[in-house]
């Protein structure tokens, strides 16, 4: 392996690296609850097992730590974004979209949270971020659903309010997870649920795009 050289920064440590993902699990969950104003850092820090001075060792600001927070969901949302503008099949994009989104609400809904909650509130701390990194994502999906129209696979529509349309209909199964289950007569939402929304969720999308 050659030799970075002796400006080159320094890899972060694995035992920091554990510290790291140890604390935004954390703090996923704050903000999720609390949001950005009602979060603490002490009590963040404290879930942790650490101290708020150390974990200012980490994370020099409750800003910094949140905003980690959402580019750590923005990621791995522009990813399954970045990957459906490769498909070649409309449907198995779509699915495979879909069904990335819903895990998503399913596995880490607190992190779906944290993000709706800045969106809410007018995205205050983190609206220039969606703007720069969402924005090109999007616009390259759309090409994509432009181009599958043309080829005749897909009927046309407003391609930009599908997109939204999806992001919101996944999200609820994060943000409002315990009104269904309520209203289903159980503890929690199961796999099987998602399961259910998703072939509905991809029914639904398919249908209002199939050709003619």
């Amino acid at each position: 392996m050659p030799d970075p050289g002796p400006g080159a920064p320094r890899s972060p440590s694995p035992a920091r690296l554990r510290k790291e993902l140890s604390i935004l699990a954390e703090a996923e969950s704050h903000f999720a609850q609390f949001g950005f104003e009602g979060a603490s850092l002490e009590n963040i820090a404290a879930a942790a097992g650490i101290s708020r001075h150390n974990l200012l060792y980490y994370f020099p600001s409750k800003e910094a730590l949140y905003r980690r927070v959402l580019d750590d969901v923005l990621t791995q949302w522009l990813d399954g974004m970045e990957e459906m503008s490769h498909g070649e099949d409309p449907a198995q994009a779509l699915r495979r979209y879909i069904g990335a989104k819903l895990r998503s609400s399913l596995e880490r809904p607190n992190a779906a949270k944290v993000f709706a909650k800045e969106v809410i509130a007018g995205a205050p701390r983190y609206g220039s971020v969606i703007a720069e990194r969402v924005g090109p994502v999007l616009r390259n999906d759309v090409r994509t659903f432009e181009r599958w129209a043309r080829e005749g696979r897909i009927a046309r529509v407003n391609f930009t309010h599908l997109m939204f349309i999806i992001w919101s209909v996944t999200q609820a199964y994060a943000d409002q997870q315990a009104q269904f289950a309520l209203l289903l007569g159980k503890p929690a939402l199961t796999r099987k649920d998602y399961a259910q929304a998703e072939d509905l969720i991809c029914h639904m999308v398919l249908k209002g795009l199939a050709p003619g």
